[in-house]
């Protein structure tokens, strides 16, 4: 039994017993009707009044919305899962309007989001560690210090709410003790509990408490700001490196795009009718907030697919980029780590509109099956998908003839899509970058070995991390020094509806051919309202 339901059970037996272990006093019985309701004194000597509601009844039910956010967040803790694919289940499930739904989302995702800081605050509400408390009332908890700092709920409907929750979830024992932590949690504002919690010296360990990211995340996100030459001036650093942490932290707008096949424009156009605005950056897209975007037409037939901009644009420049070496001949694309299959579908229409095939590689046979499913809807004739490790892709069957056009979308610590997954942002350590960055090199050198003469290859990671983007492409030209690295900056802007400004921190004039940085590009959510992806572009020797 928890600390919390102990103390519950004490409790009830104390009423049992009476105060100190009196006996019970003659009329302690008296206080509760037949149905079990009990009675007040009134007030002025007015006669007593029973309650509304018997004990089995009071503060028991939460509501749905809550609930959900509450399911979302323990299987995120509890199982690992992912909130983006536990959520619009448990949504569809629980029968959300698009009013509840919208609120279950923002509740679950800014817990998730917030956990570093709201830890930080119950710390100083607690009389103990929070490893010390059951997982499920600490996440309850969690929920509550968001509803009371970090959403428009009034602090007694976030406290009653939640304890209902508790209640509901967890157990009456846990509701006194989730009630005191939040009594404590709002009394005081968020910029006073800020004060407290952060470090006074205002440098990346005090920001990581107030921008609710891991400190190792924070000093990488600088670098990486500094490497892409975003800034030219620390102080420009210093405020760049504060409106990306908050655009990770600010709930992001889903992202459609209307595959090139049949039903594909049609869809588009409901989902413009139905509220969604048109894409400002890639074609074909368009920006929805209008609840869960599984139920627009289109989406459950995978004509219409829930993609990010930056992801759409990637696979746009590889599609787009000359390959003289293919001409008058049908062109064979190579998808080499694709589940779960986003990328991989707008590439296979985009193959099936120029006659060329795509093949899609996925290690993980239960990915490879999300990867068919994300095909379904491109003509059969235009892919394939293989379950195999990339690594080993020059020893399959599908490897000969060689790949015309390779994309690398290889596994990366996903530091680019924190506001899309945030939880990944508790789950990554520095530890991880080791064994990516050696996948992702091994990967890479298996995409150049199938590649065709005159071939392109896209390497494109959703992370700005240096270790994963221009320092892992430095490493690759120098293992390949016959690859020419291309100008994946005017590649974007190519295929872009509105100008990047990918470039606004360089020299004037065109990039030399080796400067990795220079021709690579790097996206941001807070310059470009896009996932953090990055595309380098390298093309094989021709024939």
């Amino acid at each position: 039994m928890s600390r919390e339901g102990q103390a519950g059970q004490g409790r009830g037996e104390r009423g049992a017993r009476g105060e100190r272990g009196r006996a019970p006093r003659p009329d302690a019985q008296d206080r509760r009707d037949a149905q079990g309701r009990t009675r007040n004194r009134g007030r002025s000597g007015a006669g007593r009044k029973y309650s509304a509601q018997a004990p089995s009844q009071r503060s028991r039910t939460a509501d749905p919305a809550r609930r959900v956010a509450f399911g979302v967040v323990r299987s995120v803790h509890a199982e690992d899962a992912y909130a983006n694919l536990v959520l619009p289940a448990r949504i569809r499930q629980a029968r959300l309007d698009r009013r509840d739904a919208g609120f279950a989302t923002e509740l679950a995702y800014g817990t998730l989001r917030g956990l570093g800081l709201y830890d930080a605050i119950l710390t100083r509400c607690v009389d103990r560690p929070l490893e010390q408390i059951d997982p499920p009332v600490l996440d309850a908890l969690r929920l509550g210090a968001h509803q009371v700092l970090g959403m428009r709920v009034p602090a007694h409907a976030a406290l009653d709410a939640t304890v209902s929750l508790v209640r509901a979830e967890i157990g009456a024992g846990a509701s006194g003790f989730v009630n005191a932590v939040l009594r404590r949690v709002a009394e005081r504002p968020l910029d006073e509990w800020l004060a407290d919690v952060a470090p006074a010296d205002g440098g990346d360990a005090a920001l990581a408490v107030r921008a609710s990211h891991p400190v190792w995340i924070v000093r990488a996100l600088r670098q990486a700001l500094a490497a892409h030459r975003g800034t030219r001036h620390t102080a420009d650093r210093d405020a760049e490196l504060a409106a990306l942490l908050e655009a990770d932290n600010a709930p992001p707008v889903v992202n459609l795009v209307a595959l090139p096949v049949a039903g594909g424009a049609e869809a588009l156009a409901a989902a413009l009718d139905d509220g969604a605005e048109p894409g400002p950056l890639a074609p074909d897209s368009a920006l929805h907030s209008g609840g869960d975007a599984g139920r627009l037409p289109g989406v459950r037939e995978g004509v219409l697919r829930v993609q990010d901009a930056g992801s759409q644009l990637t696979a746009r420049a590889l599609a787009q980029a000359p390959v003289p070496a293919a001409e008058g001949r049908a062109e064979r694309w190579l998808d080499l780590c694709a589940g779960p299959g986003g990328k991989a579908a707008l590439l296979a229409a985009l193959a099936a509109e120029r006659g060329a095939t795509l093949v899609a590689n996925e290690v993980a046979p239960h990915r490879g099956d999300l990867v068919r499913q994300a095909l379904a809807a491109v003509p059969a004739d235009a892919w394939t998908v293989r379950a195999g490790d990339g690594r080993t892709i020059a020893d399959a069957p599908e490897a000969a003839p060689a790949f015309d056009r390779v994309l690398v979308d290889a596994p990366c610590t996903g530091l680019g899509a924190l506001r899309r997954r945030p939880e990944s942002r508790w789950r990554r350590t520095p530890a991880d970058l080791a064994e990516l960055t050696g996948l992702q090199a091994e990967l890479l050198d298996a995409a150049v070995s199938v590649l065709a003469p005159g071939g392109v290859l896209a390497y494109v990671t959703c992370s700005p991390h240096v270790a994963e983007t221009v320092v892992q492409v430095q490493d690759l030209v120098r293992r390949h020094p016959e690859l020419e690295l291309l100008d994946a900056r005017t590649a974007l802007d190519t295929v872009a509806l509105d100008d990047l400004r990918l470039d606004e921190a360089e020299p004037a004039g065109a990039p030399e051919p080796a400067d990795v940085v220079a021709r690579t590009a790097q996206l941001w959510p807070h310059r470009h309202g896009t996932d953090a992806m990055f595309l380098a572009l390298l093309r094989a020797p021709g024939a």
